[in-house]
C-alpha cells in the first residue's frame, strides 16, 4: 500500500512562532516564564525523532530573557527567522517603531547566533492593507520574505483578496508567504495552524493540504511551543495571572491534541524550512 508521505511530490514550511503564550494571548507587558524553555524542548525532541527541520520566528524580548533558546535550535539544524522584537502589533505601530523594534530583534538574533535573519513574521500576522511601508522596510534590513498575511476577511488580521500563495511585493523584492487557506464559497478559510489546527478536525486539515498541494503549491503549517503545553492557561490562572475564564477555556481547548495532530502530518506530508522552500537557502 502506497504511504500518504510517498505521494507528495511537494515539500510544505513547517513554522514555529517561538513566543511565551501569556504576552501573545494575554497581554504583551506580562513576564516570560521558563514554561517557553520546556515547551521548545518537548517540540525539537519531536523534530529530531522525525528527521524534520523548521523554521523558527523568534520573539526578540523571549530570547533575550532565554540565551539558550535560540542556540538550541541553530545547533538542532532549524532556520532562524525574527518574529519581531516586542510582539506589538505591526498595524499600531509607525514606521519608525517598526524599524527600531526590527532592528532590535535582528542584532539580538545574530548576537546569539552568528547569522542574520532572512526571513520575518509579524505578530499575530498583523500586516495589514495599512502597512504597506512593511515591505520596503523588511528589504532594506536585509530579510528576503515575509510570512505575515493572512489572506481572509478575519476580525483581527487579514487581508481579504490577498494572493494565496507566494509572491513578490508589489513595491519591493520582498517574497511573501502567505498562511494556507482552503477556498469555499467564494471565501478563504484558514485551516493549518494555531487554533485551526486545534479546533477543526484533523482529516480537514490534512485534506486542505493535499488539495493545495495538489495544486502545485506548497502549504504553511505554523504552531506555538506552548501549544503543547495543555495546563498552562488553568495554572496561570490559579497563580493569580489576570486571565479570565473566557480566556482560559478557549486557548487550552483541545491543546491535548496538538503533539499527536503534528506528528499525523509530519509523518502524512513532506516539511522543511520556509527558507528552503522558497529556495533562499545557502
Amino acid at each position: 500500500m502506497t504511504s500518504a508521505r510517498s505521494t507528495q511530490t511537494l515539500t510544505n514550511a513547517l513554522t514555529i512562532d517561538l513566543e511565551d503564550w501569556a504576552q501573545a494571548a494575554v497581554r504583551d507587558d506580562l513576564p516570560i516564564t521558563s514554561r517557553v524553555v520546556k515547551n521548545l524542548a518537548r517540540l525539537l525532541d519531536l523534530l529530531d525523532r522525525k528527521g524534520v527541520r523548521a523554521t523558527f520566528f523568534a520573539l526578540g524580548k523571549a530570547c533575550r530573557e532565554h540565551p539558550d533558546l535560540l542556540p538550541a535550535i541553530a545547533s538542532a539544524g532549524h532556520e532562524i527567522a525574527t518574529h519581531g522584537f516586542g510582539h506589538e502589533l505591526v498595524h499600531r505601530m509607525t514606521p519608525e517603531s517598526f524599524v527600531a523594534d526590527l532592528k532590535r530583534s535582528i542584532e539580538l538574533i545574530e548576537q546569539q547566533t552568528g547569522r542574520r535573519p532572512v526571513g520575518y513574521r509579524a505578530p499575530a500576522f498583523s500586516v495589514t492593507r495599512s502597512t504597506p511601508w512593511v515591505g520596503p522596510i523588511l528589504t532594506e534590513h536585509g530579510i528576503r520574505y515575509s510570512s505575515s498575511i493572512f489572506p481572509i476577511a478575519g476580525r483581527r488580521y487579514g487581508i481579504a483578496g490577498a494572493p494565496r500563495f507566494p509572491h513578490r511585493w508589489p513595491t519591493c523584492d520582498l517574497v511573501e508567504f502567505p498562511l494556507t487557506t482552503i477556498r469555499r464559497l467564494g471565501r478563504n478559510f484558514p485551516v493549518a495552524g494555531g487554533g485551526y489546527l486545534r479546533l477543526l478536525p484533523g482529516r480537514i486539515v490534512s485534506g486542505a493540504i493535499r488539495e493545495v498541494n495538489r495544486g502545485g503549491h506548497p502549504a504553511v503549517v505554523y504552531i506555538h511551543p506552548y501549544e503543547m503545553d495543555v495546563n498552562e492557561p488553568s495554572e496561570l490562572r490559579r497563580q493569580g495571572w489576570p486571565i479570565t475564564w473566557r480566556k482560559c477555556v478557549q486557548q487550552s481547548m483541545f491543546r491535548g491534541r496538538v503533539q499527536g495532530r503534528l506528528t499525523a502530518l509530519l509523518d502524512s506530508f513532506r516539511f522543511s524550512t520556509m527558507a528552503s522552500v522558497l529556495g533562499f537557502e545557502d
